[in-house]
């Protein structure tokens, strides 16, 4: 909790140094990543329950029909208008195409991700996501980044550095225990055996 409370502080103090700062667009931000953190642990529940078996594509099969019905209803009220107004627009199948192919391979690589690990490891490869658009805007687009936004993104960085060291470390441990667990059993199984011979022995002695 502490470590995610930190790289949450970093990210909080990154946005409040923002060159040109909104509370409206921080608010819909705040929003979109609530109903992000809360897609992936019901993506994690869906993929880790007990008695549900589903591999990345039987999940992506019941997840994108939903999908599909709740991202319509923005784009009817948002976009549909548009279009209608635009006179200018043309289909164009390479585009769409290729979009889709993207969200598609997205949309798998996430599931992936949240049934090998966590939804938190998912929500903390965000954070390095951001990191990329920013340094992406900062050097191509020119955009403006301050000394708070700076020190804020190198708390966050801090933090996730640690959150994959312990994850790292864990994963060893359980490796390590494991090992030791398959050892225990050889070794019991040696036992066993050694039992088993000395039994024959003594019956064979006996007849």
């Amino acid at each position: 909790m502490s470590n995610m409370l930190s790289i949450s502080f970093g990210v909080a103090i990154a946005a409040y140094g923002e060159a040109r700062f909104n509370s409206f667009g921080v608010l819909l931000q705040l929003g979109a990543v609530v109903f992000e953190a809360t897609r992936l642990v019901l993506i994690q529940i869906l993929l880790n329950s007990k008695g549900i078996s589903l591999n990345p594509i039987t999940s992506l099969y019941y997840v994108a029909p939903c999908c599909l019905v709740f991202l319509s209803v923005p784009w009817i009220i948002v976009e549909v208008p548009r279009l209608r107004d635009g006179s200018s627009f043309r289909f164009d199948y390479l585009i769409f195409g290729t979009n889709s192919l993207c969200a598609f391979g997205l949309n798998l690589g996430v599931f992936l991700l949240v049934g090998k690990t966590s939804a938190l490891t998912m929500n903390v490869a965000g954070v390095v996501k951001d990191w990329l658009l920013i340094a992406f805007s900062w050097s191509v687009i020119k955009d403006t980044v301050t000394a708070i936004n700076l020190f804020g993104y190198l708390i966050a960085f801090l933090g996730v550095a640690y959150y994959n060291h312990a994850k790292l470390q864990a994963l060893k441990a359980k490796e390590a225990e494991k090992k030791a667990g398959q050892l225990g059993g050889d070794e019991c199984g040696k036992l066993l055996e050694e039992k088993d011979e000395k039994s024959s022995r003594k019956m064979d002695n006996d007849k």
